[in-house]
């Protein structure tokens, strides 16, 4: 089939994520290599697993934290690969990616570190921006639940590399019972695929800004996820942990105490 332009939305660097293994200037050569268009840089946020001390000013802080973008964009501009810039914003477990805003606006809005789930749907909305709940079935270690949060974003990634590939099924089959759209990303943070390959964004159409892949998303439509068929697993099994459904007003409505308990409700 005919390619489109690949865009790889969910990456994380050395500079800005704890957890990033990779210098945000050597993703721009690897990722060219492999035919893509661009990449976004989407780095964990304040309350996330960030490389950038807290004590910083705020000022400062954001100086640090778009560090990775910005090394990575020069890195662009010299090799001809596009670089965006995003985030991941945490809330213990519950992940979301934010595309549309910049750097300024952040600096704008030291008061985003405040922000609950619903909160930060709407200023994103404000502000022209895309709120995608990155990994929604993810279960590990550090979380209580799962947190389903269908009113608190735009779109679910429904296929993460990161992810176990069980808990990508469950996220598709949930965003298409439901009519979510769909989004998938590499959540990569070293310069190797992880366990589910690369997970890229392929559109019809070149993209030249943030807005533009916010616009093509809300609008549903002249892209699709080029995704392995391994990122997905058929054999139901357990989480290991409560599904929780929140509403609306970002309260908990509905909550599973086991995986079967919300399969046998989803059947």
């Amino acid at each position: 089939d005919a390619m489109g332009y690949l865009y790889e939305p969910h990456l994380h660097t050395k500079q800005g994520s704890r957890c990033g293994h990779a210098d945000a200037r050597d993703y721009v050569p690897w990722y060219k290599a492999k035919g893509y268009d661009g990449i976004f840089v989407t780095d964990h946020f304040y309350l996330g697993n960030c490389a950038v001390d807290r004590a910083l000013p705020w000022p400062e802080w954001v100086e640090g934290y778009t560090e990775g973008y910005r090394l990575a964009k020069e890195a662009g501009d010299r090799l001809g690969l596009k670089v965006f810039f995003g985030w991941e914003t945490t809330y213990q477990g519950d992940d979301f990616l934010i595309y549309g805003p910049g750097p300024d606006y952040l600096l704008a809005h030291p008061e985003i570190i405040t922000w609950d789930q619903k909160t930060q749907y709407e200023e994103i909305k404000k502000a022209g921006g895309l709120v995608v709940q990155a990994h929604p079935f993810r279960a590990r270690f550090y979380q209580r639940s799962v947190n389903l949060h269908p009113f608190q974003a735009d779109a679910w990634e429904t296929a993460n590399a990161g992810n176990d590939p069980y808990e990508n099924t469950l996220a598709r089959d949930y965003a298409a019972a439901h009519g979510l759209i769909e989004t998938c990303g590499s959540d990569i943070h070293a310069l190797e695929p992880g366990g589910g390959g690369l997970c890229a964004m392929e559109t019809d159409a070149p993209l030249h800004s943030e807005a533009d892949y916010v616009r093509l998303i809300l609008s549903g439509g002249g892209w699709r996820l080029r995704v392995p068929e391994s990122a997905y697993e058929k054999t139901p099994h357990e989480l290991g942990m409560p599904i929780d459904l929140y509403d609306r007003a970002n309260a908990v409505s509905k909550t599973w105490t086991s995986t079967a308990s919300f399969l046998a409700d989803q059947a």
